[in-house]
């Protein structure tokens, strides 16, 4: 079975479009703590609140943009969250220009709120695909973060003093251009509705009912957690990194790293699910996050930070990938909006708590103890997939495959 012509060229274009709306997110992670830092000095344990409001805002925007797109369509739906992102980071740009936190923190938020928006370019890709192929789907679109793990910090490099002698607002306003470019790429999508995928010959279960699947409250769980916890360590690596002597530049190259490795085994990572299962792979993502916390753990060099921050992406990838294509087969078409949504707002909620939490915790715990943290969560997510392996699977899920 293969991508049939209309399904490959979308899914093209929805990596096309990561490509481009994802490299704001690496902005927003390297700079955020660091601008925080600059805005607010005297209250450097709330350095990373302004990466934190960008999670809340993709938090608290995934059931509202899902919503969108069921009442207006995909095409018009991510038009709208992309405009809204371009009006946030240009906000972004006056809040510092302006020397404001607040301001800055809200507009991260609004930022965070469109980027919710991009999560939802892999539901929609798989929508056009049969059930064996939405791993694949959902990979492909994700390559296109590749492109987002070079141009993101490329900006910054080149861009972060356009605005002297106000740091970084040139690398935001730079971002502005990113949405500009997707909005008219947009143009190519088709008026994909969602409304149509409403029927179906069985009833719809509600959320609950959704949510009370073995199998669907696993994939939540370890999809939110290879989620929370690369946000949790990453947010404040960049933050570790300065406090040791690294300049702005060696931290951005690290990130720049890490997001290539978040992105770069999506060339692979759906024939690997394909292949070896949904289980295997998460299983290997949580190893490799726990392998990321014991290299942070070893010292503070600049190559422990690469180390770490490149396990940390690919135990995301894995982690990520695994439970989005296992959890795609836990509702029914009628159900998948309610599912998705769902999903995202516990996974961003979450999110958005891990980066809440890492500025604090880096000045209060220190980078030592935060990593240490990361080894019992992830032993409890591989205790949660081999609980659920060894159920009957008539009792992991009652759902039709979407």
């Amino acid at each position: 079975m293969t991508f049939r012509t209309d399904s490959l060229a979308i899914a093209n274009l929805y990596a096309l479009l990561s490509a481009i709306n994802a490299s704001a997110a690496p902005i927003v992670i390297t700079l955020g703590g660091l601008a925080g830092a600059y805005l607010l000095p005297e209250h450097k344990a709330l350095a990373t609140l302004p990466v934190s409001g960008f999670n809340v805002g993709v938090a608290l925007m995934a059931a509202p943009a899902s919503l969108l797109m069921f009442k207006v369509g995909r095409k018009r739906g991510f038009m709208a969250g992309t405009l809204l992102g371009f009006a946030a980071i240009i906000l972004a740009t006056l809040a510092l220009w302006l020397h404001t936190f607040l301001l800055f923190v809200a507009a991260l938020f609004l930022v965070g709120a469109a980027n919710s928006f991009v999560q939802q370019y892999r539901f929609a890709a798989s929508d056009y695909v049969d059930p064996p192929l939405k791993a694949k789907a959902i990979s492909r679109v994700l390559i296109g973060g590749i492109a987002a793990a070079i141009i993101g910090p490329q900006i910054i490099l080149h861009f972060k003093d356009l605005l002297y002698p106000t740091p970084f607002a040139g690398a935001f306003l730079m971002g502005g251009a990113l949405f500009l470019t997707a909005f008219l790429c947009m143009n190519w999508l088709p008026d994909q509705s969602t409304q149509r995928t409403q029927i179906s010959e069985d009833p719809a279960r509600s959320r609950r009912e959704i949510a009370r699947q073995p199998k669907f409250a696993v994939s939540v769980l370890c999809g939110t957690a290879s989620y929370a916890l690369m946000a949790f360590v990453m947010t404040a690596a960049p933050l570790a990194m300065v406090g040791c002597g690294f300049d702005v530049s060696e931290a951005a190259l690290g990130i720049q790293w890490h997001v290539l490795a978040m992105f770069v085994p999506s060339l692979f990572t759906g024939h690997l699910i394909h292949r070896y299962g949904h289980t295997a792979i998460i299983a290997t993502g949580l190893l490799l996050l726990m392998a990321c916390a014991l290299i942070a753990l070893h010292g503070v060099t600049l190559a422990h930070f690469y180390s770490a921050l490149v396990l940390l992406g690919l135990g995301w990838n894995f982690g990520f990938i695994g439970a989005t294509a296992a959890l795609t087969e836990t509702y029914t078409e009628a159900e998948k909006l309610k599912a998705q949504g769902l999903n995202d707002s516990i996974l961003f909620g979450c999110v958005a708590l891990g980066s809440l939490s890492s500025g604090l915790a880096y000045h209060v715990i220190g980078w030592e103890l935060m990593n240490w943290l990361v080894i019992p969560i992830g032993l409890f997510c591989l205790s949660a997939l081999f609980w659920l392996k060894k159920r009957p699977e008539s009792q992991i899920t009652k759902a039709s495959t979407a």
